[in-house]
């Protein structure tokens, strides 16, 4: 199934202006309610929901909801990080914990 289709099976995001990825401590990353990025909150949104973290078994899952540009992100590095991030999480093993920012909050 493409891309496009997958996202139409997700649950909507209207209510998220972020989602913000947590290595440990550390924020490692974050998705926003932006243009060229709502696909990927609701991809990593789902993930959190249904894994409670973006594990590895998580990522690969992840990998498979973004269809063609899963393997448009492994011919170009660097053109797609929020799939990047997936990749190098099935690589390596580890989990990041996510912290959802519901529009109208400030943080």
């Amino acid at each position: 199934m493409a891309f496009a289709d997958n996202l139409k099976q997700l649950p909507g995001v209207s209510h998220l202006a972020a989602i913000d990825l947590y290595d440990g401590e550390t924020l490692a990353a974050r998705i926003e309610h932006k243009p060229g990025q709502i696909g990927s909150l609701a991809v990593y949104n789902h993930l959190a929901q249904f894994y409670g973290a973006i594990t590895a078994e998580a990522a690969q899952k992840g990998l498979e909801l973004y269809a063609e540009h899963t393997e448009d992100a492994r011919l170009n590095p660097d053109k797609h990080p929020n799939i990047d991030r997936l990749l190098q999480l099935v690589l390596d093993g580890k989990t990041l914990t996510v912290k959802h920012v519901f529009a109208g909050t400030d943080s």
